[in-house]
């Protein structure tokens, strides 16, 4: 099935706009999280049906997470093993949420996900220097059975859809497990990179992923998350702060549909 019917997906303005797009998502997505909304929106507005963008946009989130995570390994920012740990009940909980993307109302999913980033916006401004230094010493403590009962919803949500999943996981990363937002960072991209495949497959068996358009895309996503990772690494925690306050607040304002 060709799932942009009426568009030449190679003329020279679809390729602009596909690569484009993908390196400001990937830059977003990195530093903070959610900007794979960019994604779902382009691609619908492309005329591709909802179900394809849901399993397309994570095609570009698989080398745009491998090459943040390498990044951020290299520089000494990232813990392998605190990310492979957080990885198992997050990819369970992936492949849970992918099973069920289509049998729940997602109008009503919207609002309760846009209710929450608001929320999430209290427990940002609250100390904000839990989220700039995390918690010291909170990350050597031993991984709680809770713990894991929350990443695999946070899994179960990333599988369910993607957008959005950075934010959440970020929250847990720095305010339950203690890690300041450079180090948040890093575990995040690798544990996305985990999960993301197995998610995908559900998708990819079940015919709803169009892979020329996510590829092209997934070109952008890349040098966007080497762009981000680097940033990172070299600016430190504070600015993400600011920038994810700013993608929480856009997010929340399309999820309301203030956009149109």
């Amino acid at each position: 099935m060709n799932c942009l019917e009426n568009i030449d997906i190679w003329s020279p303005q679809m390729l602009a706009i596909l690569i484009g797009s993908g390196i400001l998502i990937g830059i977003i997505n990195t530093l903070a999280g959610s900007g794979t909304a960019i994604s779902y929106g382009l691609f619908m507005w492309l005329g591709m049906p909802p179900s394809f963008a849901n399993g397309s946009v994570r095609i570009g989130v698989v080398p745009q997470t491998f090459a943040a995570a390498w990044n951020f390994y290299r520089k000494g920012k990232l813990e392998l093993r605190s990310a492979l740990l957080i990885s198992i009940p997050m990819t369970v909980g992936s492949v849970v949420g992918a099973g069920i993307a289509v049998s729940i109302n997602q109008d009503l999913f919207r609002i309760i996900i846009g209710a929450s980033m608001v929320l999430m916006l209290v427990f940002i401004f609250y100390k904000p220097e839990s989220w700039i230094h995390g918690k010291p010493g909170a990350h050597d403590k031993k991984i709680e059975w809770w713990h894991w009962l929350l990443y695999f919803a946070i899994g179960v949500y990333g599988g369910f859809i993607h957008i959005g999943v950075g934010i959440f996981l970020l929250a847990a990363l720095v305010l339950v497990s203690g890690y300041d937002l450079v180090r948040a960072n890093s575990l995040k991209v690798f544990v996305v990179l985990i999960y993301t495949p197995f998610a995908l497959a559900v998708f990819m068996l079940s015919g709803e992923v169009c892979y020329i358009v996510g590829l092209i895309s997934a070109l952008g996503n890349t040098l966007g998350g080497i762009i981000a990772s680097n940033y990172a690494v070299k600016y430190g925690a504070k600015p993400l702060r600011w920038i994810l306050i700013a993608v929480i607040l856009v997010f929340s304002a399309h999820l309301f549909g203030l956009f149109g």
